[in-house]
């Protein structure tokens, strides 16, 4: 389903390359997807659900039915008020937050007037879509994975549609896609509530502070609100640093992050999604050894899907690009320099995707403060690094928004090892005995594919100059092969499916 999802993410960025560029229209309507997307990360899919998982798996081992029933009912009255009145304050105060996330543009009057229409369409998004992820996170606890994982298939497709059938009817085509996205919410939070009352757990809203689960979920919250974001708080630096870049910098990094989302989209949040419960059932019956094996699982699983994308990513950056997106209102300019951009995004994919798993070890076991502090180091890190790193890409060479993409990455690579250290330090994971085999099964497969991949591209050059469908089949051609040589090689050197299967 995520799948389904993320390649569905991709024929919408194709459409948006089309029909918006990587103009100022582009650069506006990026920013103002960002800011209710980015609070999601907070409310729906990272402090909130980290914090309130592990409390509904506690009161499913403990309570009964009517305890859950009770505490969802709580938490529902309660979260609903907090993004009621923070979407109020979004939609009223648009401009300022149009200011905060994309202050470089505040001396264009147009963009800028363009950015806080955006951002008032926009915002209400933030509270569907955050209740939606509520909606989710209770049916993951009840192992139904399908339907949250479905459901951000719906954005993908009213965006699609709203490019395609409705953009001529507005003055700006972003506006089309911006009413979209409020359409996309209201339909995905209605979806979901049929399959609550199949579980019979459709929330009735109540008012109360004073629950001793609302009040536990408010305390693991507050730590995490910071610590699951780091990620998601580094981008978003480079995206309102990039607002200072000039026309197209947003633009660049939105399409090079789009990419290396879909790796991290399909395998890292699906791994971490379905991990999340099982690892806080596991804590909820102290079975530290289980746990410690999914982990390790889940670990496992990274390194097998993400360096490959890593490699290939970087590989294949420029093909992909001209592929994809270079038609209807792209230049080659664009498309040059969202290549640069891709290739300094993907040096911190495996990061990206590793931290994704390591962080649910952390919130399972209802410790808050660890990836906080992980996540000052991070953001510090990233900010230090910027200045070293971006002001001479700019000077010199015009690539700014190259360097904001390799700092993230560099940053995401401290998160990672601090986050992997403490849960070694804290005696909660200990790795498989035969890692050392598997890091030689798994290099020798990714040495294979990058062989293929580097001879493929020696005979095709020029992929400006192909039309469309060369690209694609050509573009095919060599992705296949790269699997392939992968897949083959793993097999070659003993590696076989049975290995990933999860421990019970």
């Amino acid at each position: 389903m995520t799948m389904t999802s993320r390649v569905l993410g991709l024929v919408r960025d194709i459409v948006l390359a089309s029909v918006l560029g990587a103009g100022g229209a582009m650069d506006a309507f990026a920013v103002a997807q960002k800011i209710p997307n980015f609070f999601r990360r907070l409310f729906a899919e990272g402090a909130f659900s980290q914090a309130f998982i592990p409390v509904l798996a506690e009161y499913k081992e403990k309570g009964g039915r009517e305890a859950v029933k009770e505490l969802v009912d709580k938490v529902a009255g309660c979260l609903g008020s907090i993004l009621l009145l923070f979407t109020l304050l979004g939609v009223l105060g648009a401009a300022g937050f149009a200011y905060v996330f994309g202050w470089g543009y505040a001396d264009e009057p147009e963009k800028f007037s363009l950015l806080v229409e955006l951002v008032r369409i926009t915002f209400p998004y933030l509270m569907l879509i955050s209740l939606t992820g509520f909606a989710g996170a209770i049916l993951n606890s009840y192992d139904r994975f399908a339907i949250p994982a479905v459901t951000p298939v719906f954005l993908n497709i009213f965006m699609i549609a709203a490019a395609l059938l409705l953009a001529d009817f507005f003055p700006n085509p972003a506006y089309a896609l911006a009413w979209s996205i409020l359409a996309a919410g209201v339909f995905s939070l209605l979806f979901q509530l049929p399959f609550l009352k199949q579980i019979h757990l459709l929330p009735s809203p109540k008012l109360d502070w004073s629950h001793p689960g609302v009040k536990r979920i408010l305390v693991l919250m507050a730590p995490a609100l910071f610590g699951v974001s780091v990620s998601q708080l580094n981008l978003l630096l480079d995206s309102v640093i990039a607002t200072m870049l000039g026309d197209g910098a947003v633009s660049w990094l939105f399409y090079s992050d789009r990419l290396v989302e879909l790796p991290l989209g399909v395998f890292g949040v699906a791994i971490a999604t379905v991990i999340m419960p099982g690892l806080s059932r596991l804590s909820a019956a102290q079975s530290g050894e289980k746990f410690s094996d999914m982990l390790d699982w889940a670990i496992r699983f990274v390194v097998l899907i993400a360096l490959p994308a890593t490699l290939a990513l970087i590989i294949l950056a420029e093909p992909i690009l001209f592929t994809l997106f270079y038609h209807g209102e792209m230049k080659l300019a664009d498309i040059l320099m969202s290549t640069y951009s891709l290739k300094a995004y993907a040096l911190g994919l495996f990061a990206f995707m590793l931290i994704k798993v390591l962080v649910p070890g952390f919130f399972a076991r209802q410790d808050m403060k660890t990836p906080v502090r992980t996540g000052i180091v991070a953001i510090i890190a990233n900010i230090l690094m910027k200045p070293l790193v971006v002001i001479p890409l700019a000077m010199l060479w015009g690539l700014g928004h190259v360097g904001l993409a390799f700092t993230t990455a560099m940053a995401a690579y401290v998160n990672a090892f601090l986050l992997y250290r403490g849960l070694r330090k804290a005696g909660v994971y200990a790795p498989a005995s035969q890692w050392a085999t598997i890091w030689l099964r798994y290099g020798a497969a990714n040495l294979a594919m990058v062989a293929v991949l580097l001879a493929l591209l020696q005979f095709w050059s020029g992929w400006a100059e192909w039309h469309l469908l060369e690209r694609v089949i050509r573009l095919t051609a060599v992705c296949v092969a790269g699997l392939l040589a992968y897949i083959l090689t793993l097999l070659a050197v003993g590696v076989r499916l049975r290995d990933f299967k999860a421990h019970h």
